[in-house]
């Protein structure tokens, strides 16, 4: 069973439940108990920072969307969306436990090649890596933070 560990996120008031032997945190996206995971864990604390922290509307964001790539079905951990339905953010999250390498940026490149987005977000919770796409320039460049929900309108 996982034990939630301190990330290098806000902390919030996660609704955390047992039930026999497993921990259980409620999504407030899907508003329903999911099994507490790693992955998970770091995913809960995801939403609530963007929507708390940065401005991102808690309506304009999806977890777990289902795409297909090279003929699999993939899942995405986390898009949100602008107010014209526009993909606009992409994040892949990991383990806290789990280091980031190039293979967490392949994978979110790969996702990207279908969904095209302009910006991206790889995390474990304990590391951060913001990612803005320039499409028209077919070049991409690390940002030292995420921008607010505004900001983005205007990148």
């Amino acid at each position: 069973m996982f034990e939630p560990i301190p990330l290098n996120l806000p902390p919030y008031l996660s609704r955390i439940t047992q039930k026999l032997d497993k921990l259980f945190i409620f999504d407030e996206l899907r508003r329903k108990d999911l099994v507490l995971t790693p992955e998970e864990w770091v995913r809960q604390h995801w939403v609530h920072y963007l929507h708390k922290h940065k401005g991102y509307p808690k309506s304009l964001m999806r977890v777990e969307g289902g795409l297909k790539l090279n003929a699999l079905q993939k899942r995405s951990d986390l898009v949100v969306f602008n107010n014209n339905g526009e993909k606009m953010l992409l994040a892949e999250f990991k383990s806290p436990t789990v280091k980031i390498t190039d293979k967490a940026f392949r994978q979110i490149a790969n996702y990207n090649s279908i969904y095209k987005i302009p910006l991206l977000v790889v995390s474990n919770g304990i590391q951060h890596y913001y990612c803005k796409i320039h499409f028209e320039e077919n070049r991409f460049e690390f940002l030292p933070e995420l921008p607010n929900y505004n900001s983005v309108l205007n990148l």
